[in-house]
């Protein structure tokens, strides 16, 4: 490998960078030898770059080498040894390169360092006991949080490169000694075959992921918690970490982890058990309860109880709006409500809530434009959604569906809905793992931590619906 010319590279580097705003660089002289250091500065500790590279180079005496500077000279921990064609790669992924005049070596040193926010209890999964950090935005504290919780050298992490522009880390991890093989390489290759521009966050790599991308139905875990993913790589499972992003993605993902918390592991299993019925009572609520509602009302009166009928007899007479109508007007007021109070500033939202309750809810009831009834079964169900927060953006379509169902084919249409999603999610398939285990097909030992939780101390297998390699958790 011959020597450089160290100002000539420096040139071609910057042209080959577009001269950015950021570009860096910085040469050393002693005699005939020269050394030149390039880096973009907006992404290197500068005070770090001065302290442990050029201060130490500066006071050094005698003739320098390759070796003396990466040996003896340069206060870093990591310094490798790279070749040309990757130079500029380096230097994009935060890393200070030396040139030298008197060596074909090319020095990388990782100097990286951008802002980032502290590991704080992420917005999505709050607890009232338990550990209380979340992923941030940087892959590396993201890293450090599950070395932390695992201490073992069975944990694998392999890093890929997504996005031709980007050039996005994307990290697959996983216990070598307990997950399945055929879905760690099932991962990979699903990853290995992505060809993007760019990847900015995990669920730009989601739907790549899936098995059926154009399903309603989740498929793929997601959490922002260090705590949780530790479990489900106890389990057996594969995590999927994104550098820029605080969602790490878990496969395989089951229904039945939507109706867990950490909370339930953090208080008397009892408790948990009876909190998970809950959740799912107020999973069923929120799916059917509207079309349940319109069915009765249109085909099916002649079953309510006479004092709840004179009830909503005496509420609808007069209604501009068949119950159809009416429902359907409710449940759109709902949502735009919704969308609404997502994307105001938080000082307005609550402004927004209080208008769109008090003020449209009650006066439309007083203008005779919906019901009471009507209200109340919409807002019952929209309320009873969130027990179940993740499953919201497909209960909310599957709602929709179901008022219409239930307005135009009765409880016939309720009822064949309901089995109509139970067969097609029985056929679902998540990464070798039956999307409705362990209750189809039955899985004995699963049952142990689905809807009713036993004591942690009798959950001596792990899941066997993932297949891990080793059953025994003790």
């Amino acid at each position: 490998m011959g020597k450089f010319n160290v100002k000539s590279k420096v040139e071609e580097v910057k042209k080959t960078l577009n001269e950015s705003v950021d570009f860096s660089y910085r040469y050393f002289k002693r005699e005939s030898q020269v050394i030149g250091f390039i880096f973009l500065k907006s992404i290197i500790d500068p005070q770090l770059f001065s302290s442990a590279i050029y201060f130490p180079i500066q006071s050094s005496e005698g003739e320098l080498t390759m070796d003396l500077l990466k040996n003896d000279l340069i206060k870093c921990v990591d310094i490798k040894e790279v070749k040309e064609k990757d130079l500029v790669k380096e230097i994009l992924d935060g890393r200070v390169i030396l040139i030298t005049n008197f060596s074909g070596k090319i020095l990388s040193i990782d100097l990286l360092k951008f802002p980032t926010r502290a590991p704080t209890e992420p917005p999505t999964s709050p607890v009232i006991q338990g550990p209380r950090e979340g992923f941030v935005e940087d892959m590396q504290t993201n890293v450090t949080l599950l070395r932390r919780r695992l201490k073992t050298p069975n944990l694998v992490m392999d890093v890929v490169r997504i996005g031709s522009q980007t050039q996005t880390k994307v990290v697959v991890t996983y216990l070598k000694d307990i997950a399945n093989k055929k879905i760690v390489k099932e991962v990979k290759d699903k990853l290995s075959k992505i060809k993007v521009d760019g990847v900015l966050d995990s669920y730009n790599i989601l739907f790549y992921l899936e098995k059926r991308p154009s399903s309603l139905f989740k498929q793929i875990g997601n959490t922002e918690k260090p705590d949780i993913v530790v479990s489900k790589l106890l389990e057996g499972k594969v995590a999927i970490i994104v550098d820029n992003s605080p969602i790490v993605l878990t496969v395989p993902f089951i229904f039945i982890e939507d109706l867990q918390n950490s909370n339930d592991y953090y208080t008397n299993h009892h408790y948990s058990s009876f909190v998970r019925v809950i959740r799912l009572l107020g999973l069923l609520i929120a799916l059917i309860a509207p079309g349940f509602y319109l069915a009765l009302q249109l085909f099916h009166y002649n079953i309510l109880p006479l004092n709840f009928l004179i009830t909503i007899a005496d509420t609808t007479q007069g209604l501009p709006f068949t119950p159809f109508l009416e429902i359907l007007f409710i449940f759109l007021l709902f949502q735009v409500l919704y969308e609404v109070s997502l994307r105001l500033p938080s000082y307005l939202g609550l402004a927004t809530s209080v208008v769109g309750a008090l003020i449209l809810g009650d006066t439309g009831v007083k203008a005779g434009l919906i019901s009471p009834p009507g209200v109340i079964i919409v807002a019952l169900s929209k309320i009873a959604l969130y027990t179940i927060p993740e499953e919201a953006p497909q209960i909310t379509v599957l709602q929709l569906v179901f008022i219409v169902l239930g307005g135009s084919l009765g409880l016939i249409g309720v009822v064949s809905g309901i089995v109509y999603i139970i067969n097609y999610l029985n056929d679902f398939d998540s990464y070798q793992t039956p999307y409705l285990a362990p209750y189809s097909p039955r899985v004995t030992q699963d049952l142990k931590d689905a809807i009713f939780i036993d004591p942690i101390y009798s959950q001596r297998y792990r899941p066997q619906s993932f297949s891990p390699q080793k059953k025994e958790r003790v």
